[in-house]
């Protein structure tokens, strides 16, 4: 995964009305959850702020980023756990930042693509994407920045789903009958079937 920096300030101030004012200044409260655990085993979370500017560079982009996390001078290795976003400006409302340990893994959704030209496309039929992305488990080192899923010999009206697919050192958490791609009969490809039929 590629690497990116950006750069945030501490907060300790909390609540709605808080919140509110750090956005007017173009400002995003976000949260980062550690490595460190309190006496009943919840990690210890850091809350801080963020320009919108510079959490546009990592959240309106396809790639998937490990973020080395500036805040007040002290680096964090983390990864985008989650962010949440207007339901009509679509303007990002707050994220939570998830801090990397080398030995335990993580969980991200990757992009997919798709390789290869599909024996049911040549055959008239339309390839569709259904699953732009994949959710992963495994150490953040053997993560890709893309999932590539090879199509050559995917036929007319066939599908490929989760359980079919197998990524070294990663884990798919989706649901193993969700459809991920498939070749679609066009009104061309069925004329053909049919005129081949008769």
């Amino acid at each position: 995964m590629k690497t990116i920096q950006i750069n945030g300030t501490a907060r300790n101030e909390f609540g709605k009305k808080n919140a509110k004012a750090l956005r007017k200044e173009n400002n995003v409260p976000c949260v980062m959850y550690g490595l460190k655990v309190d006496e009943n085993g919840n990690q210890v979370a850091t809350h801080f702020t963020v320009s919108s500017d510079e959490l546009r560079k990592i959240l309106y982009t396809p790639h998937i980023y490990v973020v080395d996390l500036n805040i007040d001078g002290t680096v964090y290795n983390t990864i985008i756990k989650e962010a949440q976003f207007h339901p009509v400006k679509d303007n990002v409302l707050h994220v939570d930042f998830l801090q990397i340990n080398e030995e335990k893994p993580i969980v991200v959704e990757i992009p997919v693509v798709l390789d290869g030209l599909a024996e049911g496309v040549k055959a008239g039929g339309k390839l569709n994407l259904q699953m732009r992305k994949l959710k992963v488990k495994g150490l953040y080192t053997d993560v890709p920045e893309r999932l590539h899923i090879d199509v050559t010999n995917l036929g007319l009206g066939k599908t490929i789903q989760v359980r079919a697919l197998n990524f070294e050192n990663l884990e798919i958490k989706n649901a193993k009958d969700a459809v991920v791609c498939a070749v679609q009969l066009t009104r061309a490809a069925r004329g053909a079937q049919a005129a081949a039929g008769k």
